[in-house]
Formats: structure tokens, sequence, C-alpha cells
């Protein structure tokens, strides 16, 4: 049996440009993605933190070191310039694999500059 399971998450990421006549995508950072394991061409979900828009799109690679997140294509209907995002990517893990699962949390400030890093979200509390 196969449990879908976040893989990775790029959170509170500001989009730097919404390019509507591109042929679709987000652009991110190389070493964003590598960073937290998203490749190139793997379905992400993205959530926009501002208007509570969320949908689908594939990964491709921007230059290492840029700092860009670039909604292209229909999803630029989606996100604006300056949005905070979270983009996650889901896995299907057998459960053996779950026993050590933990999912690539990359936490971002201003600028898509990486703040720190975890393997687990924090325990909400009451």
């Amino acid at each position: 049996m196969q449990t879908i399971m976040l893989k990775a998450k790029l959170h509170m990421a500001r989009v730097t440009h919404a390019v509507l006549d591109y042929e679709g995508s987000c652009a991110i950072d190389g070493e964003l993605l590598d960073l937290a394991g998203i490749r190139e061409n793997e379905q992400i979900q993205i959530y926009n933190v501002e208007g509570g828009q969320r949908f689908t799109t594939y990964a491709i690679r921007a230059e290492e070191g840029s700092r860009i997140i670039s909604v292209n294509g229909a999803a630029a209907h989606l996100a604006s310039e300056k949005d905070r995002v979270i983009i996650c990517s889901y896995a299907n893990y057998s459960e053996a694999e779950l026993e050590d699962h933990q999912p690539a949390l990359i936490y971002l400030k201003e600028g898509n500059v990486i703040s720190h890093t975890s393997n687990a979200i924090p325990v909400q509390l009451a």
C-alpha cells in the first residue's frame, strides 16, 4: 500500500515574477530546488497566502542564487509579484518508507533568503 505524503515545502516564498505569456510552470531558484529535493518537471502545489488560491503546476529551474520564484502561464492569473506563497511537493511512500520519512521544510524570509530548515512541522498549540 502506498501513502501520499508531503515531500518538500518552500514556506513563505515571495513571488518575484508572474509571466502570463510563458508555457506554464513555476521557475524556482535552482539552489532552493536542490535543497528541497524538488526535481525539474516535478508536479508542485502552490498555495497563495495573499488571496487563498491553490493550484497545481510543475517546477522548472531558475538560475542558481537568483532567488527567483516565477509563476508562469495561466497560473500567473493566480499569483502576482510580491505575493507570499507556499510551494509543496508530495510523493508516494510505502509503509516501510514511512517509518523514516521526513519532509524537507525550507523556511524563507524576505528576498527568498533561507531563514532555516526543518524536517518536522511544529505541533499546533491550543
